[in-house]
């Protein structure tokens, strides 16, 4: 019984630190992984330096998109498009100009 108690403490270290440390990172990098690939022309976008604009040509050859704003066309690589932020901006009831 003495062995058994031994080897609880650090399997429930371990337990703590894969759900709480390392798994959330797993599950957002799948999550933007499959945000990317499922962008499709028309999408409205937000980029991580804060540009906002549509999807207007998507290249899988280089993995790049292009993007209208107002200030004109700009192409940017998919993984500079942010997840969180063009969720927030696609949710219903939030009104665009």
């Amino acid at each position: 019984m003495d062995n058994l108690m031994d080897y609880i403490f650090p399997i429930a270290i371990f337990l703590i630190f894969y759900f709480f440390i390392l798994r959330p990172p797993i599950q957002k990098s799948k999550n933007e992984k499959l945000f990317v690939t499922s962008l499709k022309r028309g999408d409205r976008v937000v980029t991580k330096s804060g540009m906002y604009g549509k999807v207007f040509e998507l290249n899988d050859k280089d993995n790049t998109c292009v993007i209208e704003t107002q200030a004109g066309k700009i192409k940017f690589d998919r993984a500079a498009i942010s997840m969180d932020m063009s969720q927030k901006l696609n949710k219903p009831g939030i009104k665009s100009k």
